[in-house]
């Protein structure tokens, strides 16, 4: 049960992607009842109703495998509040690599990294207005699974493999924090990347893999639940924009988990920023 009286996040605004359910629609509630004013979105309206309802606030509903819908999601929250004090970028998961998005890219890439990055551009000013703001990055222990190649971020010349692709994803994750933390600490943005946990939600639904695990007995013996794997992000939005841990990646609640060793190469830090921001109209 939460304890109604805690109200540690009165006052403060946040934006919750990949709230549909599992640890965003979790962390989004547990944040609300302490206080917090929360926007959510996700791309199921059936599933995010009942979420915004209990948050208090109205759905608003992006598919993150369309640019066309990030930027009208922008446009949605800036409608909504002035300032942004938490951005948690939550939405992502492990899809099939078979079938590009409608905007042409390999579903890992756009839906764990290229989404999130144009919204978190996006809304910026928002989140420079509040004057201390914090973006959460939600990552994973695959990042030690993935291999950014600058000239082939899209797959165009190499077998994207699913898991590989999720990893790398999750790396670019690390990668675009560390970006956050070199290019905006002047606006009083601070970016933390997190890995939750294995977590028993329907992350991975669109994976037929992932939804054999989801489905077996393994599920009991291999993951946390839900409300496990949303407490990191309730504790780092709790702590808010702490300058001290600006650009690192926490392993659940201990900062500087076990990280690819790309994570801390500079020209790959620098680089995706800079191709991320041609591919979504950003440069």
């Amino acid at each position: 049960m939460t304890d109604e009286t805690d109200q540690t996040m009165a006052g403060r605004t946040i934006l919750v992607t990949g709230a549909s359910d599992g640890i965003g629609a979790e962390a989004a509630k547990v944040l609300a009842a302490r206080g917090a004013t929360v926007l959510v979105t996700g791309r199921s309206a059936d599933k995010l109703r009942p979420v915004a309802e209990a948050v208090g606030t109205e759905p608003l509903v992006a598919d993150f495998s369309r640019f066309e819908d990030v930027r009208r999601l922008a446009d949605q929250v800036r409608e909504r509040v002035s300032s942004l004090d938490i951005l948690m970028n939550n939405a992502g998961g492990t899809f099939a690599t078979s079938q590009r998005t409608p905007d042409g890219h390999e579903p890992n890439f756009q839906v764990n990294h290229l989404a999130p990055y144009l919204l978190t551009h996006l809304l910026r000013p928002e989140l420079a207005a509040a004057g201390s703001s914090l973006v959460v990055n939600t990552s994973s222990i695959g990042n030690l699974m993935g291999r950014v190649v600058l000239d082939d971020l899209d797959y165009e010349h190499r077998r994207a493999v699913e898991f590989l692709a999720y990893g790398t994803g999750k790396l670019m994750n690390i990668l675009f924090t560390r970006g956050i933390a070199q290019r905006w600490s002047a606006d009083g943005i601070v970016s933390v990347a997190v890995h939750p946990g294995p977590v028993g939600s329907s992350f991975g639904r669109d994976s037929w893999m992932v939804g054999l695990l989801v489905r077996s007995p393994l599920k009991r013996l291999a993951t946390i639940s839900v409300p496990d794997g949303a407490a990191p992000l309730v504790t780092l939005a709790e702590r808010g924009p702490d300058p001290e841990v600006n650009g690192r990646y926490f392993s659940r609640f201990k900062v500087d988990g076990l990280e690819n060793p790309q994570a801390h190469d500079q020209a790959l830090i620098d680089g995706l920023w800079e191709r991320s921001a041609e591919i979504v109209g950003l440069a």
